[in-house]
Parts: structure tokens; C-alpha cells; sequence
């Protein structure tokens, strides 16, 4: 079993720095898979290690894909680097080279673990009915050990090995990431900030994966210790006054609000939209450069408008650094969880916190803002709801 540190630390206290030093520091012969969200953090990192040598998977191999890429590295034995979008398709080949070569874990960021799959109610009835593939306590099953299928299925067949595909309700069907790529590391660190406000703590739970919390101060490790958030009281300045008029209710700006009034001409988004150009121009006067914003993808084109539109981010952006010079905000988004990610841990016997990782979430987008350098910023937040969280966030509540 690995041995599992999770760094809580609040956003810009070091936590990456001291995993350079860990790695910077160990013996020649330890291997690293480091795992970062973007890929422009890839060329950082080998910047940050040249004595190390890490390299990147790539697609100019005989079978042309990144995950063969990684694997030809992973038999090569060097220190990789790569992204949560590849990490997330590691397959049973990848866990046993992890483990032959006794490989560490480093995961700037938490890493998605669940999600709904998208399969075909055809195939799978035809699967079920050729006993290709059998349900065992929820979870899906390919039948035999032969993989050498290339069909159009292969994708469910290669989760179903891994056993990492469940089943409840007719035709719903939830990816997991495989537990058993964790397992086969020898350590593991996962650099984060409110880590029981994420899925991926829920994940170790279903799964009983332990681990030890703790945080970093002046480049150590120390014990975990609950941070200090009230010192950014005077540093984010939340707007108050009748642009919030828009997010009083509960459930106001969360996606289904979105969705149900997403519809024609909506006179309820027209207001938010003119609320965002109001705040920006009228109530801060902000500049383009300085301006920051947010919704839910989808919605992004609903809202977008003059003199803002290029300073959007995706609201579950996490550990860039790009946008440390903006000090204008708007986050017009009310976060609940997927009902579908609820009922699964809910069916394990695991409960998840909607106020946690809402408030986790937002937070990790406000801190890629300037500050995370200690600066002030000014920030709209028109859901009543998550201005509340913010808000005693602030309070160190």
C-alpha cells in the first residue's frame, strides 16, 4: 500500500516549491510522476528540475497515442511529467510498470476521480445479453481475460478490467479513476488546499485509502494546522448593493437556474449580464486588463460583453498562475454537485459536503487573481449563497 501525504496549504504558501526540494533533494535513484492541470506548468517544472530529467509523453510512437507514449517512458524507467487529463486514462499496463520501478507520486492539484460515462444503452444491453460483460455488487465486469478486441467498445472493456465502472438506476453508469494506480506507487503527495472539500477526499474514503494531512510553513512540512483566512479580510473586497439582486435566491445562478432560463431572451440573464458591465465599468471603472470573470462554460457567450469577454476563466480553474495581475472579479456561478456524483458515494455509504467543495472551488479560482501575492482585489459575488461562504471564509469560521 502507498504511503499517502496530503500538503493542505493555503494557495501561494509553497506547497509546489517544497515538492521541487523533495524531489530536488532524494536519492538519484528515485522516480517521479508529476502531475500538474496544464501543460504550459509542464515546461515550468522541467525548468524547475533539469538535473532530474523529466520527460513528457508523447504521440510520435507506433501506436500514436500519449498513453502509449507514457508507457514507453514508464519502461524506460526516467521521471515523467505530464497532465490530469492523461493520468485520468492509465490503464493496467501503466499500474504494473509504476510498481516494478517503484515509482512516486507528486498531484499539484486534486485530480478527478468520478464522472458520468457516456455509453451507448444499445451496446451495453447488447454486451449484457453475450454475457461479455456481468454486474457484480454494481460494479461491471468484462467477461474472460482476452484483450484483444479493437472495436468501438474497447474504451468500456479496458474500465471494465480495471474495474472501475459502476451501475445503478437502468442505465447509469459512473467512472472511477482506477484505485489501483494509487496503490501501486510507493509514496504519494497531493498538493491542494481544503482537501475535504473535494471529491477526490470522498474517493479515498469509498475506498479506504489512507493518509496523512499536513501542512507546509516556510518550506517544511509540518503537522496540519487549520490557516489564518482572516487575515485576507482586508484584501477581498466583496461588492454589496442592488446588482445582487439577481442571486437572493438559494438556488440562483446555479446550472439549472442557467438551464431553465437560458431560453429565448431572458429577462433574468440580460439583468446579469448588464449587472457584470455595470460593476465593471461603473462601480470599480476597471480596465480589460484588470478584469477577471467566470460563469458556467456553457453560459459564457450568454454573458460575455464590451471590454470583458477576453478576462473569463473557467470557474473550476485551478493552479494556474497567468492571471496574478487581475484584481477585478466577477464569479457569477452557485456551485452544487452533480446530483448523479451524489447518489453514487451516497450508494457507498459516503456523504459528500455541497458547502465544502462549493466554497473549495471558488476559492481556488479567487486565489489565481493577485491575491494570491497578498494584493488587494475587488470581487462581485451575486449568489446570496456563495457570497455567504466567501464570506465566513473570511471570517475564519
Amino acid at each position: 500500500m502507498s504511503d499517502i501525504t496530503v500538503i493542505d496549504s493555503l494557495m501561494g504558501t509553497g506547497k509546489t516549491t517544497y515538492s521541487f526540494d523533495l524531489i530536488r533533494h532524494s536519492q538519484p535513484e528515485e522516480r517521479f510522476i508529476f502531475v500538474t492541470p496544464f501543460i504550459d506548468e509542464i515546461d515550468r517544472i522541467k525548468k524547475e528540475l533539469p538535473e532530474r530529467n523529466f520527460y513528457t509523453p508523447k504521440t510520435n510512437n507506433s501506436k500514436g497515442t500519449k498513453l502509449e507514449g507514457l508507457k514507453i517512458l514508464l519502461r524506460l524507467g526516467v521521471n515523467i511529467v505530464t497532465t490530469h487529463a492523461l493520468f485520468k486514462r492509465c490503464d493496467e499496463e501503466v499500474a504494473e510498470l509504476i510498481e516494478g520501478y517503484g515509482y512516486n507520486l507528486i498531484v499539484d492539484e486534486v485530480a478527478e476521480v468520478v464522472q458520468k460515462m457516456d455509453i451507448v444503452k444499445e451496446d451495453i444491453k447488447i454486451l449484457f445479453k453475450s454475457e461479455t460483460i456481468v454486474e457484480k455488487d454494481k460494479w461491471i465486469k468484462w467477461v474472460g481475460t482476452d484483450r484483444s478486441y479493437r472495436g468501438g467498445l474497447r474504451d468500456v472493456m479496458e474500465q471494465c478490467f480495471m474495474n472501475n465502472v459502476y451501475h445503478y438506476g437502468e442505465d447509469f453508469f459512473m467512472w472511477t479513476f482506477p484505485v489501483q494506480i494509487f496503490k501501486s506507487f510507493r509514496n504519494i503527495y497531493v498538493l491542494t488546499y481544503m482537501f475535504e472539500g473535494s471529491l477526490m477526499k470522498n474517493y479515498f474514503d469509498l475506498f479506504d485509502l489512507q493518509y496523512n494531512l499536513k501542512s507546509v510553513e516556510n518550506g517544511k512540512l509540518t503537522e496540519y494546522k487549520k490557516p489564518d483566512t482572516s487575515k485576507y479580510k482586508d484584501l477581498i473586497n466583496i461588492y454589496e448593493g442592488r446588482l445582487n439582486e439577481s442571486g437572493e435566491e438559494d438556488y440562483s445562478l446555479s446550472k439549472t437556474y442557467y438551464q431553465k432560463y437560458n431560453k429565448g431572451r431572458s429577462k433574468k440573464l440580460e439583468m446579469l449580464k448588464g449587472n457584470l458591465f455595470n460593476y465593471f465599468h461603473n462601480v470599480i471603472k476597471a480596465k480589460s486588463s484588470q478584469i477577471l470573470w467566470t460563469t458556467f462554460k456553457d453560459y459564457k457567450n450568454v454573458l460575455k460583453g464590451k471590454g470583458y469577454t477576453k478576462g473569463f476563466l473557467s470557474c473550476n480553474a485551478r493552479a494556474t498562475n497567468k492571471y496574478r495581475d487581475r484584481d477585478t472579479l466577477a464569479y457569477t456561478v452557485n456551485r452544487f454537485s452533480e446530483p448523479y456524483v451524489k447518489q453514487f458515494f451516497k450508494a457507498q455509504g459516503v456523504n459528500i459536503d455541497d458547502e465544502k467543495i462549493a466554497l473549495n472551488e471558488m476559492l481556488q479560482w479567487i486565489f489565481r487573481s493577485a491575491v494570491r501575492d497578498g494584493k488587494k482585489i475587488n470581487i462581485y459575488v451575486p449568489s446570496a449563497r456563495m457570497r455567504g461562504l466567501l464570506t465566513e471564509w473570511l471570517l475564519g469560521e
